[in-house]
């Protein structure tokens, strides 16, 4: 089967039902999106599928239509404005749950290019940080929201 990951074309031999996040990671070494959970409630899986924030360890390959962006793809060659923001916030302390965040976050951006603080907590209330960034998170959401429209952060 041929899936579109980070603007390339990848042909896998996988079962139609093995889970996206699986294929990337052993299939073809895509490593950034992390396993957490395994039941779509941790958000550390986070991938986009045509730009849609999408949970890849309840995601069958078989039912994967578009393209598939990982947080190695996100900024395509450069750093995205979420990921920058996250460095310039110091919002990682162990990192684990990191991809996911920003996964989910860029995406918000996509739909919501000045999002209040409700439609932040909203959007990430399903990305768990066992380390409490929270704080630092929403703020850094806020700061790439503003470079993302052309203003200081």
């Amino acid at each position: 089967m041929q899936l579109s990951i980070n603007g390339a074309t990848h042909e896998v031999d996988v079962e139609p039902d093995m889970p996206l996040l699986w294929v990337l990671r052993d299939e073809l070494g895509m490593t950034g999106t992390k396993y957490g959970c395994g039941i779509a409630q941790c958000g550390a899986c986070t991938v986009h599928i045509d730009g849609v924030a999408t949970r890849s360890c309840q995601t069958a390959v078989e039912d994967v239509t578009g393209a598939i962006t990982t947080i190695e793809g996100l900024g395509g060659g450069a750093l995205h404005a979420v990921q920058q923001a996250w460095i310039e916030h110091q919002v990682a302390q162990c990192g684990y749950c990191q991809s996911g965040q920003i996964m989910q976050a860029a995406s918000l951006l996509s739909e919501i290019p000045q999002p209040t603080d409700d439609e932040i907590d909203e959007a990430m209330w399903g990305n768990l940080c066992r380390c409490g960034t929270y704080p630092r998170i929403r703020e850094a959401i806020r700061s790439a929201a503003a470079k993302l429209n052309g203003a200081a952060s």
